[in-house]
């Protein structure tokens, strides 16, 4: 049996009409009771990347954390809320984006991953064994609601990337620093982490994403949609469709289907609700795709001078930078100093953009390799 794919329209925040939208997005699944038994407790797993209002579209937006609380406690579970942001604490971030009032209207907890565990996988593809967050592991499940978004070291941050907030947030450097310059090596990580934890449900907050300069400075992007899934991996498939992608530009998806998982390939996947056509975005604005890996595309004996002048890095816009340091003290290839402005040693960069998508300021995005630029339309 394919993996389905819900599509409901939704044209704005109103409370009711995001209820709405969410609740027959999980009805044309088979209803929030296939998923959430009564007595259960249910982590809800927002997007909390950064302390930003919602208008911002860098968070799930509260009202859509706010249906789905809801429908968890009209079939008698206990929803929690819980992240664990790449800098601050998850109970900051959901002051600041509204998430934490919805929490208090609702009298539904916050808690935030601090302890690191090491989990057995001895069915991962890639990794046998992951580091996550004891809190995680303490429920009976897990609903997901990540935001459309786009990322530039993954293309876009989707359903199975959202799942890396489970992962306590000093530790995210270091596996970006394991990952080095491979971002499918990094995706295949994500993607193992995404099939242990096994979130019962994926809820994708797409009435307003973000394009640009994602995942945390981007331009908001009204979409006017929400989607459903069991299936993360299906979900980001036909996600990369309506926005006009293709799967093998997102690391995560072509890792899927190099291990052959039917449901990265949109093709294979149950589509309900609105058709895929219904809801096409046009004119998407996707960061450098040379920043998803481009050089990975090249043969491993290629000069290393070479390949560094096909992928992209981050550059820093002097003008808008404040040298607050985020970017240094972020960097987990420790590649970054402070000298009257922020230089980096580009011959060590691992690419991973944890800078750009921390800098508060918006001052850091990727630029391509002079000699991709050279190669339009590769």
């Amino acid at each position: 049996m394919s993996a389905k794919v819900s599509i409901k329209k939704c044209g704005d925040y109103n409370s009711s009409s995001v209820y709405s939208a969410v609740k027959e997005s999980i009805d044309l699944l088979g209803g929030i009771e296939k998923f959430v038994k009564a007595g259960e407790r249910i982590l809800i797993k927002p997007n909390l990347l950064a302390g930003r209002p919602p208008e911002a579209a860098v968070t799930t937006h509260p009202e859509v954390v706010r249906a789905v609380i809801t429908l968890v406690r009209e079939a008698g579970a206990t929803p929690v809320v819980g992240d664990s942001p790449g800098l601050g604490t998850a109970r900051k971030s959901a002051e600041k984006c509204g998430i934490a009032q919805v929490c208090v209207d609702t009298n539904t907890e916050i808690i935030e991953f601090k302890e690191i565990i090491w989990a057995e996988n001895p069915k991962g593809y890639t990794f046998k064994r992951l580091e996550v967050a004891k809190e995680v592991l303490g429920f009976d499940g897990i609903i997901n609601i990540p935001k459309i978004k786009t990322h530039a070291q993954m293309y876009l941050t989707l359903g199975v990337k959202n799942l890396f907030g489970c992962v306590p947030g000093k530790r995210k450097p270091q596996w970006h620093l394991s990952s080095g310059v491979d971002s499918l090596y990094f995706a295949g990580m994500l993607i193992d982490l995404y099939l242990y934890l096994n979130p019962r449900l994926t809820i994708m907050d797409g009435i307003v994403g973000m394009e640009g300069n994602g995942p945390g400075n981007g331009d908001p992007r009204h979409l006017g949609i929400i989607l459903g899934s069991s299936d993360a991996i299906a979900l980001d498939a036909v996600i990369t469709e309506l926005l006009g992608s293709k799967p093998h530009d997102l690391p995560i998806l072509k890792a899927a289907a190099e291990w052959g998982i039917k449901s990265a390939k949109a093709s294979n996947v149950t589509v309900a609700g609105e058709p895929i056509e219904n809801v096409r975005v046009a004119g998407f604005k996707f960061p450098p795709l040379s920043s998803a890996n481009f050089a990975a595309r090249f043969p491993y004996f290629i000069d290393k001078r070479l390949r560094k002048a096909l992928t992209s890095r981050p550059h820093i816009n002097t003008r808008d930078c404040t040298l607050c340091s985020v970017c240094v003290n972020v960097c987990p290839a420790e590649v970054m100093k402070k000298r009257g402005k922020i230089i980096i040693n580009y011959d060590k960069c691992i690419r991973c953009y944890c800078c750009q998508e921390m800098c508060p300021q918006g001052a850091i995005t990727p630029r391509e390799g002079w000699l991709k630029k050279l190669i339009p339309g590769f």
